[in-house]
């Protein structure tokens, strides 16, 4: 038992966690927790890991890796449009820190080599490679310097995918990590599964190994936390595997992987994707893995563009990241990709900032602050709107008709201007008269029209 002086605590502590692999014969699957026939359970053993956030927290990408997992692949010039602002998002001190690719097509490889040729600095290109030795020298070739490596950890895995027992499984993947060491290439550890994984009994000796491994060396190697099936929760007290800060934490203290080296990567199977990452960022994980808008295999990814407003809520500052970009992506996801954002999806979907209900309108007439989570017009190019639909009451045509005629201060309209009162009016006798749809723009231009060469208008009661 050693006395050592805590990296992240600065206090002595004792080194006396030397967990070995634990080689049963028959796996683990927790039934406890995952019988298959029921919903998955969230077990508690109230033991609380300590919450310490590193001092530099940073977002990777795997919009090209993942998120073409799901849907079309992209072109090289979509590909390229993508990359370039993302890293406009990034800013200059490179937030988005990292982005994945694949290398096996000739259009991947012409991607990468297209987005290496623009000489930006972030989001640095890295790649995801199957466990094959003739795979590193592809990517060390390529000029990357770092390759993703699927290193499979729960027991549903080893067992039942690959056939092995856990130490074959151990030996065939420090194997090829090892290749890794060989080409020059520093291997990111994908740990799939890590959420139905005996932590102690595979993960931690497993992980020590590749520590182990990065020392003789001379290199580096990251560990990426994989919440395949996003089983993670984020809950204090939770027991493992399930529980996110005895991951994080575990990484740490009882595989001795540095923040720096520690990545989440999460799934939104049970909504908790977001919760999740900044779970993992709070209890020590430097890196969060994201896709644009979260689009991924089944459920999705974490949002990239979530994590971004996470990161400023966290730290206090955006630092340097030029959020406007994100309403740039979304529309050009949906207008030269044709890639079409739920309605109500946060920060881009179409309704993110728009009210219907009248009482909401009138608020927003009155202050935006009141019904607007920030200002949106800054941090987005997207002013908080109306829809206009037999709810929005006087306030909402009022705050359309602002909106879209530019009318500010004291040319602006309110629940007492005539004009208002005319198109309302024109409204409620549209769905008293059986209309269900909501009223479209050139509808209400037409009614604004209308009054405006009326004789009213004439008079002065605008």
């Amino acid at each position: 038992m050693a006395l050592t002086l805590g990296p992240s605590s600065n206090l002595l502590e004792f080194d006396s966690f030397n967990y070995e692999i634990n080689d049963v014969e028959n796996p683990e699957l927790f039934r406890d927790v995952f019988e298959y026939t029921e919903i998955p359970k969230v077990p508690f053993n109230f033991r609380h890991s300590p919450m310490g956030m590193p001092e530099e927290i940073w977002i990777t990408d795997t919009t090209f890796r993942d998120g073409q997992q799901s849907r079309e692949p992209y072109t090289v010039q979509q590909i390229l449009d993508i990359y370039k602002m993302m890293s406009k998002l990034s800013g200059p001190k490179g937030i988005i820190r990292q982005t994945e690719f694949f290398v096996y097509s000739e259009r991947d490889r012409e991607a990468i080599k297209r987005c290496q040729d623009l000489g930006l600095e972030f989001p640095e290109i890295t790649t995801w490679i199957r466990a094959k030795k003739e795979d590193f020298k592809l990517v060390h070739d390529i000029g990357v310097k770092e390759t993703g490596i699927l290193v499979s950890c729960s027991d549903y895995h080893i067992f039942t995918k690959l056939g092995m027992t856990r130490k074959q499984a151990m030996e065939h993947y420090l194997s090829v990590i090892s290749d890794a060491f060989e080409a020059g290439v520093m291997p990111r550890c994908h740990l799939e599964d890590i959420t139905r994984a005996d932590f102690y009994g595979f993960v931690v000796p497993f992980v020590r190994a590749i520590q182990d491994l990065a020392k003789q060396a001379g290199m580096k190697a990251k560990v990426r936390a994989c919440d395949t099936l996003g089983y993670g929760v984020p809950y204090t007290g939770v027991a493992l595997p399930r529980s996110v800060p005895g991951i994080i934490y575990g990484l740490q203290h009882y595989a001795g992987v540095p923040s720096d080296m520690i990545e989440w990567h999460g799934h939104n199977d049970f909504y908790k994707a977001v919760s999740n990452a900044a779970t993992a960022w709070l209890y020590g994980c430097s890196a969060v893995n994201t896709t644009l808008f979260g689009i991924g295999e089944r459920t999705g990814n974490v949002p990239l563009e979530a994590m971004v407003f996470e990161y400023a809520q966290l730290k206090g500052t955006l630092d340097g990241m030029d959020t406007t970009v994100i309403t740039d992506l979304a529309r050009y996801f949906e207008r030269k990709i044709g890639y079409k954002l739920p309605e109500q999806t946060p920060f881009v979907g179409e309704n993110f900032n728009v009210t219907k209900a009248g009482i909401h309108a009138d608020g927003l007439l009155k202050n935006e602050e009141i019904y607007n989570i920030f200002d949106t017009k800054k941090f987005l190019k997207r002013p908080p709107t109306v829809t206009i639909n037999q709810n929005s009451g006087l306030a909402g045509v009022a705050m359309w008709i602002n909106d879209n005629y530019g009318l500010e201060g004291s040319h602006a309209v309110n629940k007492k201007s005539e004009v208002v009162r005319f198109v309302k009016a024109w409204i409620d006798e549209e769905y008293a008269n059986g209309r269900v749809s909501a009223i479209g723009g050139a509808e209400i231009r037409q009614k604004v029209d209308e009054y405006v060469t009326s004789e009213e208008a004439f008079k002065g009661t605008w």
